[in-house]
């Protein structure tokens, strides 16, 4: 009885830890959640997209070195950059350096690095989706590796060639994090879901490319998005279902 109480014991402290580690995180977030930097619609985004909740889940921790693959117009940026200033690293890649050039010389991003590694997304001829070459980043150290809503953007050999850009910029043991808007399972190409991705095919094909598959979460969740109609719908927008996938590169 007592190995059990003490095992009990030990099984809380070790959660406490855990939950204490993340406190200083936290509070950076929320601090960066609160900066003139971010627009109104960007906070308004902040209860659908949880991000504090979604970055605990992923692992993220202010002395972390965080590369963040094409960071769009820098919604999450803005709350990495500030977060990992003091005591980290924030690195944007691949297609940032639009959001760079606008962002230049604002307070709380002025630690940002933009990795200049070439890169070419193109639509082939005919094709609905994104590819490009393989490409190495200028990092081959990162903790972790994110990216926000830009897996359905691509093809096959385009997600290949970035989950490949994210092995190869990552240290042994270090993460990948994914959320994408779900498609259902094996579904074909339609108008509807071109901005949708099979969550079991994102599994297979970042298995692939070799991490191990770690956990998902389901803060995203959505019951009453039926994965019926595209994301940009009225009916839709800002209520889709979405993955919310951890991987890690092998030690």
């Amino acid at each position: 009885m007592r190995k059990v109480l003490l095992l009990l014991s030990l099984c809380s402290v070790s959660v406490f830890a855990a939950e204490q580690s993340f406190d200083a995180t936290a509070a950076k977030i929320k601090a960066a959640q609160q900066s003139s930097i971010r627009s109104e619609a960007e906070v308004l985004r902040d209860k659908n997209r949880k991000p504090i909740k979604t970055l605990k889940f992923l692992g993220l921790r202010e002395s972390m070195t965080v590369v963040e693959l094409l960071p769009g117009g820098g919604w999450y940026s803005k709350l990495l950059a500030p977060t990992l200033a003091e005591n980290g690293s924030f690195i944007v890649a691949m297609g940032a350096g639009r959001m760079v050039k606008a962002l230049a010389g604002k307070t709380g991003l002025n630690k940002m690095s933009h990795d200049s590694t070439d890169f070419s997304p193109h639509k082939p001829k005919g094709e609905r989706f994104y590819t490009m070459k393989d490409v190495a980043l200028k990092v081959d150290d990162a903790d972790m590796v994110l990216t926000f809503r830009n897996y359905h953007n691509f093809g096959a050999k385009g997600r290949m060639a970035m989950n490949k850009a994210a092995f190869a910029a990552l240290k042994p043991g270090g993460i990948y994090g994914v959320v994408d808007h779900t498609r259902r399972h094996m579904e074909e190409d339609s108008p509807e879901n071109g901005r949708r991705v099979d969550p079991a095919l994102a599994i297979k094909e970042i298995q692939a490319a070799g991490f191990t598959f770690v956990d998902y979460s389901n803060l995203h969740f959505r019951a009453d998005d039926e994965l019926r109609y595209e994301v940009g719908r009225k009916t839709v927008t800002g209520n889709t279902d979405r993955f919310t996938f951890k991987f890690k590169k092998p030690e």
